[in-house]
Formats: C-alpha cells, structure tokens, sequence
C-alpha cells in the first residue's frame, strides 16, 4: 500500500468515527434529555402551536420520543452510504452527508427544547408557553451548524484526478451477423411504492364517488401523480445493437430515448452511488446525466460532443464491450438506424 493509499485509508477509517460518534452522541441526547426532564411535563404535552403562537395540538411521551427513530433512521443511511465499497467516499458525497447529520442533529434537538421548554412545570398542555420568534433562530442555528458540517466534510483528501478510464475487452463482432445486448433492472421497494399509490388513489377515487370518504378529491391527484412518476422511475432498461444505444423507462419500457452509434465515442463501466450524484432517478441535465435506480455497476457511455450518459445497469461490462467494438468496427451505413 502506497503512501497515498495509506493516507486515504487513515482518513476514510477517522470520517467512519466522527460519523458513527455524532450519531451515538445526538442519539444519548435525544433520549437523555427529556428523561431527565419527564417528571416535570405533563402527559399529553403541547405539540403544536397556532399562527397566534398558542398550543392547539397535543402528542403523547411516547409520540415525541419518536424523533429517536427518525434520527436513528436519517443517520443509518448517511452511514450505509458512507461505509459502502468505494475506498474513500468523494468529497462531494462528504459533503452531503456531514451536512445532512449536522442540520439534522440540530433541528431535531432545538425542536425537542423548545418543545420541553414551553411545556416544563405546566400542569396541563394548554398552559404551554407559547411560541413563534424562537422559531426563528432555531432554524437558524441548524442552517448554522449544517453549514459547519459542510466545512467538515470538505475536510480531508480530495477526489483523485480525472483519468481516462479504461476501454475493457472488446467483443469479437461477427460482420454477417447482428449482435444485440439487453439488460433491465428495477428497484423493488419503488415498484411497491408505485402500486401502493395506485390502490391508494384508486380506493379513494372509488370512496368519493360513493360518497364514502370525507377527504374529496384533494389526495387523489398527488396519488395518481406518484404513481405516474413511479411507473417512469422505477425500471430502465438498455439495448444495444449495430444502430446504437436505446434507453427505455419504467415498467412499460416507454418513452424510449435513442442514441445512434455515429454519436457515441466510447464506452465504459463505473460504480456510482445515489450520494454521489444527490439521489435517485434521472439526475443531471442532457448531455451530462444519470440515469440512477440502484447504486453499484453503471454503463457510462461518453458522446462524441463530450458529455456523458451513466446508466445504472446488470451486466454493464458486456454491454460496454459490445457498443466499443461496433465503434471500433462499425456495421455499413445502411443498417444504421438514424
């Protein structure tokens, strides 16, 4: 192990700690603080205030104890981003992640203060102090310390420099022949997500127009929405074959976007994550995009224009080799598909 490899292996194991320290740290405060302080809150407490700053809504010990768990969960993802196969995650993933559990940390303990503190020695929740400015430097000092984070995160080893990345094998074409390359992959949890909207507007459609529901037909539309852009989000699927490049969306393989193989330059596999360009789904802006439904193995392909296309995909390495060797020995002009 060289030098710089040490250095980056040194600091990846010192970002794990700082990570999986402030989450211990935040966690023990989450839970310690308002233990300490339960004999001294009343049993619902006020958990929401009015424009007028006065409490008109309670929660349960139990119900505001749940920040824990949303904390606990914020938290496990940025670590399981973090601790993923890449030897040291770049600065911009770092980036990300140190803010989100900086802002996250303090806005989810300056809620729980204000909220103990306006209910403390008060017999009954609607003798909750009220509250409005001190919202405002709340939010504040949590903008404050995600910035801070940010700072940290950017602490550290830079990325490497950019280097031309390597072709791989190619595949042998035969020329009396048409090779064609097909791979699809999904993401389960987002097709769930996607027929659960669906039965969800779909039973409330049915429930309104029976007059059974209270709610109308405002939650129909962002239901039947989702459901929409789940069926796009869902699934991609690439073929390659002697005319190019075809990138199809979702469950119903369409719309479809095809790139000629006289636009292509060249091909290659990458392993990119959901952090590394700020989510799920299609991310970027044509001519440098992502087309992102799980994080590992992606088909990049780099235009003759010099942007670039990453799609993340099984099997990328074979659909690479085949699309580098059509370029490399392209079919006649007349089976190229325009």
């Amino acid at each position: 192990m060289n030098a710089q490899a040490t250095r980056e292996h040194a600091y990846r194991r010192r970002f794990l700690l700082l990570l999986g320290g402030w989450t211990v740290l935040v966690s023990v405060a989450l839970v310690v603080v308002p233990l300490v302080f339960r004999n001294r809150l009343p049993d619902p407490l006020a958990g929401h205030w009015g424009p007028s700053g006065r409490p008109d809504g309670t929660m349960s010990f139990a119900a505001f104890m749940f920040v824990v768990p949303v904390w606990l969960l914020i938290a496990m993802c940025c670590l399981g981003m973090a601790v993923r196969d890449r030897p040291l995650p770049r600065r911009a993933t770092r980036t990300r992640l140190t803010t989100v559990l900086a802002w996250a940390a303090a806005f989810l303990l300056g809620t729980q203060a204000l909220t103990i503190g306006a209910n403390l020695d008060k017999g009954h929740w609607t003798q909750a102090s009220p509250l409005s400015w001190q919202v405002i430097p709340m939010l504040a000092g949590a903008i404050a310390v995600g910035a801070l984070g940010w700072l940290v995160g950017r602490l550290g080893p830079g990325d490497p420099p950019d280097t031309e990345p390597p072709t791989g094998p190619l595949i042998h074409v035969d020329p009396g022949k048409r090779p064609v390359w097909l791979s699809t992959v999904s993401a389960p949890w987002a097709i769930g997500l996607t027929f659960v909207a669906f039965a969800s507007a779909l039973s409330l459609a049915v429930a309104t127009l029976l007059g059974w529901s209270t709610w109308g037909w405002s939650p129909v539309a962002p239901l039947a929405l989702a459901f929409l852009v789940g069926l796009l989000l869902s699934a991609v699927s690439v073929r390659v074959d002697p005319g190019g490049l075809t990138v199809s969306y979702g469950l119903l393989r369409w719309p479809s976007r095809r790139v000629p193989l006289a636009r292509i330059g060249r091909a290659w596999v990458d392993r990119r994550y959901p952090s590394d360009i700020g989510g799920w789904g299609y991310r970027g802006l044509p001519g440098s995009a992502t087309i992102m439904i799980r994080g590992g193995e992606c088909l990049v392909v780099r235009y003759t224009s010099g942007g670039e296309l990453a799609i993340s995909i099984d099997d990328a390495a074979t659909g690479a080799a085949l699309l580098n060797a059509l370029i490399a020995h392209p079919p006649p002009s007349k089976e190229r598909v325009s």
